[in-house]
C-alpha cells in the first residue's frame, strides 16, 4: 500500500503543468513566496534571500543594520545574500521598492520531509491533547510547503506563499508531530528560535524526491526521463508509449506471461475462480492465502451491452488500486495506473466493446500492505456517452498469480505525483532551494520497501543531491529508520523491511554528516502510522545534536564486528553509552546465525558486546531480522540496538 489518506489529482493531463512559474513584468520587486512574516532565518551563515523583479532591476534587502544588493537576472529572478548574523529578533527585513516582511526571527532552521510518518500531524500523536493545550512558544515556528507535484521540470518558486505560524493551541495540531517534537527538544537545548519547513507528502517514493539531473546519473531511469519529456508535449502519446513500456516488462518478468494474459480474455474459462467483495483490501477477504499477500492477484468481472451501447463511446471508472493495476476489456489493454488511494478512470477505445457479454480483468500489483480493489463500489460503472450508467458488480472472481518476491519492482509511471520521477523535487523542494538550513530530517522508506537494493543507491543520491540544491555541501541530514510494522513471526525468514532498514542503516554510515534514528521499537505492527511521535522526535533531535551541532552524543548502538571466540560468536558495538542492556529478560532476542538457512539463537551481553555460544560454525549474524520484531536490547542511553546483518570475521 501506498501509505497516505488524501486524494491525489483527477486525471492525468491533469498533471501537464509549466516547467515553471511564469515570470511576467512585476508590479514591484518582490520575496520569494517561502519567505514571509513570522519566517525564521538562519543564524551564524551567509543568509540566501531572493524573489522576482523586473529584468535588470537592482533591489537592496535591509535587516538588522545591515544591506545587501542583487540585480534580477533575465528571467526576472534576484538573489542576495546576507552577512551571518546572531540568533535574535524580531527583525523586519525590507526589499527595496517591495513588501517588508514583519516579525523576522534568526534562529536555526530544519527541514522536514518524507511520506506518511513526517507528514502525520500532532493532533493525531499520543497525549496529543495536553501538548497542543501547553505548546505555545512564538520562538518555534513552522511553514508548510502544499502539496504540489510537477512532471515538466522544476519550478522557480511556489505556486502561493504559504504562512509562516508560531506554534501554540490553535496551530501545533496542524504541525509534523516529528518536526514538532524535534524542534521542540532542540528550542530548549540551544535556547535559540528554531523554524521548522514542513515539505512531505504521504505514500511517496524517494524517486520523486529526487531532481531529474541526479536520476539521469543514476542510470537507471532513462527510459521514464525520456518519457516524461515526451509527456510534457504529447501526454496522450507519453502514456500509449508506457503502456508498451510495462506491457514489455511484464512479458519479461512474470512467470507464464503470454498465458495468463488469456485470464483477460472473454473465451477464458474462470469456473474455478474464487469470489471476491471488492470493497475491501484482499487481506481482509477472508482468504488465508491472502492474509499476508504481496503480489499479483487477477480479478474478472462482466457486464451485458446492447448493440446500440457498445457502439457508443464510454468510459470505464473503477474503485482505488492498491498498488498498481492494468485493465483489460474483453482481452485489450485499456489503461494502467498506480497510486494506493487513486480512482481509476479510463476511456475505452472504439471498437472494443460487443454486444452481449463484456469481461473487464484487472491484473493488480501490491508491493506492501492492503492490497487490490478496494473501496466504495457505487462511483463504479461503465459511463456511456449518452449519459447512461452500467453498474460494475460489487463482487468480483479473482486468481492469485505471483508473489512479490518472484518479482522486481513494477515501472512506475514517471508522472505520477506520488511514485513519478522527480515529481516532488520539482513542485516541493526546488522552489524552496538554497533556504540556508541547520539540517534535513527525512522520514521516507515504506513506498520503496520492495527494492531496497535500489534504495541502496537513492538514498545517498538524495544526500548529494539536496546539498547541491541547498548549496550546503556538508548540509547534517538525520534519517529515520523504519520503525516496526507488520506481522510477528516465530522463525527466521526474509524481509523486505528488514532489508530497507539495512539499507538506510549502511547509506548513513557511510556519509560523515548523517545521523540514524532508530524507531524499531515505537513502531505498531498493525498500523503503519504509529502515534509515538514524541520519542521518535525526540530522537531525531538527538541525531541533530550529533549531525548538526557536532555534539560528542550517542545515538542507538551499532554493530562494529562480529568475529570468532573458540566456538562462541562475539559481536562488538559503539554507540553503547558506555554498556549494552536487556530488559524482561537475561538474554538479548532476536539474534540469528546463517549458514545458508537461519536460526534464531541464546545471545548474552558482556559490557559493549553480545556473546553467542557455539555460534562460531556460522558466517553471518542477523539482528531483529523481521518486519515486525521483538527487540529488548538497549544502550545505556536507553536508546535501541540498530537492526543489522554482519558476515563473522
Amino acid at each position: 500500500m501506498k501509505l497516505t489518506s488524501l486524494r491525489l489529482t483527477a486525471g492525468l493531463l491533469a498533471l501537464t503543468l509549466p516547467l515553471t512559474t511564469p515570470l511576467t513584468a512585476e508590479a514591484a520587486p518582490r520575496f520569494a513566496a517561502i519567505f514571509g512574516d513570522h519566517a525564521v532565518l538562519q543564524r551564524e551563515a551567509p543568509v540566501r534571500v531572493w524573489g522576482f523583479a523586473d529584468k535588470g532591476e537592482t533591489v537592496t534587502l535591509r535587516i538588522a543594520g545591515q544591506t545587501a544588493t542583487a540585480t534580477a537576472d533575465t528571467s526576472g529572478r534576484w538573489e542576495a545574500t546576507l552577512a551571518p548574523l546572531p540568533a535574535g529578533g524580531p527583525y523586519e527585513l525590507s526589499l527595496s521598492g517591495g513588501a517588508t516582511l514583519r516579525d523576522v526571527l534568526v534562529g536555526d532552521v530544519f527541514l522536514c520531509s518524507g511520506q506518511s510518518n513526517m507528514e502525520f500531524t500532532t493532533k493525531y500523536a499520543t497525549n496529543a491533547y495536553n501538548e497542543i493545550l501547553n505548546s505555545a512558544n512564538d520562538r518555534i515556528r513552522f511553514v508548510t510547503v502544499e502539496k504540489d507535484a510537477q512532471p515538466a521540470g522544476p519550478l522557480s518558486d511556489l505556486p502561493k506563499s504559504p504562512a509562516w505560524r508560531a506554534v501554540g493551541p490553535e496551530t501545533t495540531g496542524d504541525s509534523s508531530a516529528v518536526c514538532y517534537y524535534m524542534s521542540k527538544t532542540l528550542a530548549a537545548k540551544t535556547g535559540v528560535p528554531i523554524g521548522m519547513i514542513h515539505s512531505s507528502w504521504g505514500g511517496t517514493m524517494i524517486q520523486s524526491w529526487l531532481s531529474q539531473s541526479t536520476l539521469r546519473q543514476l542510470k537507471s531511469y532513462d527510459t521514464g526521463l525520456e518519457t516524461l519529456k515526451l509527456y510534457a508535449r504529447d501526454p496522450q502519446a507519453a502514456q500509449k508509449g508506457w503502456q508498451k513500456v510495462t506491457q514489455a516488462w511484464w512479458d519479461t518478468h512474470e512467470p507464464q506471461a503470454a498465458e495468463k494474459r488469456q485470464w483477460a480474455t472473454t473465451a477464458y474459462d474462470d469456473g474455478d475462480w474464487k469470489t471476491m467483495d471488492t470493497t475491501r483490501f484482499w487481506e481482509e477477504s477472508g482468504d488465508p492465502a491472502l492474509a499476508g499477500f504481496d503480489g499479483v492477484v487477477w480479478y474478472r468481472t462482466e457486464v451485458t451491452l446492447t448493440a446500440a451501447q457498445a457502439k457508443s463511446a464510454a468510459t470505464l471508472v473503477l474503485g482505488a488500486v492498491d498498488d498498481a493495476d492494468t485493465t483489460f476489456i474483453n482481452g485489450q489493454v485499456i489503461g494502467s495506473s498506480e497510486g494506493w488511494n487513486t480512482p481509476r478512470r479510463y476511456e475505452i477505445p472504439k471498437g472494443v466493446l460487443k454486444a452481449g457479454r463484456n469481461v473487464i480483468a484487472l491484473r493488480a500489483v501490491d508491493t506492501g500492505g492492503g492490497g487490490g480493489l478496494w473501496g466504495d463500489p457505487k462511483p463504479r460503472g461503465l459511463f456511456l456517452s449518452d449519459g447512461k450508467i452500467i453498474q460494475i458488480p460489487e463482487t468480483w472472481k479473482y486468481r492469485i498469480s505471483t508473489p512479490m518476491s518472484g518479482l522486481s519492482d513494477v515501472p512506475t509511471t514517471p508522472w505520477l505525483p506520488t511514485s513519478g520521477l522527480a515529481t516532488l523535487y520539482n513542485g516541493m523542494i526546488a522552489p524552496i532551494a538554497p533556504y540556508t538550513l541547520k539540517g534535513v530530517a527525512w522520514y521516507q522508506g515504506e513506498a520503496n520497501a520492495s527494492n531496497a537494493r535500489e534504495y541502496s543507491r537513492l538514498l545517498p543520491a538524495l544526500f548529494a543531491d539536496w546539498r547541491t540544491s541547498f548549496r550546503q555541501p556538508n548540509l547534517p541530514i538525520v534519517v529515520v529508520q523504519l520503525a516496526n510494522f507488520g506481522p510477528v513471526v516465530n522463525g527466521p525468514g526474509p524481509s523486505q523491511w528488514a532489508e530497507l532498514r539495512e539499507s538506510q542503516r549502511l547509506s548513513v554510515k557511510a556519509d560523515a554528516n548523517t545521523a540514524l534514528v532508530v524507531s524499531l521499537d515505537v513502531g505498531d505492527r498493525t498500523d503503519i502510522h504509529p502515534t509515538q511521535k514524541k520519542v521518535v522526535g525526540e530522537r531525531v533531535a538527538l541525531g541533530m545534536r550529533k549531525a548538526a551541532y557536532g555534539e560528542a552524543v550517542s545515538l542507538s548502538p551499532e554493530p562494529v564486528s562480529a568475529t570468532r571466540r573458540g566456538t562462541d560468536v562475539v559481536i562488538r558495538f559503539r554507540d553503547t553509552g558506555g554498556k549494552l542492556l536487556t530488559y524482561s529478560s537475561d538474554q538479548a532476542i532476536g539474534f540469528e546465525t546463517c549458514d545458508g538457512a537461519c536460526r534464531f539463537v541464546s545471545a548474552t551481553v558482556e559490557g559493549d558486546a553480545v556473546v553467542l555460544k557455539g555460534a562460531a560454525t556460522a558466517k553471518q549474524v542477523r539482528y531483529g531480522w523481521a518486519d515486525s520484531p521483538y527487540v529488548n536490547l538497549y544502550s545505556a542511553s536507553d536508546l535501541p540496538v540498530a537492526p543489522f546483518q554482519i558476515d563473522i570475521q
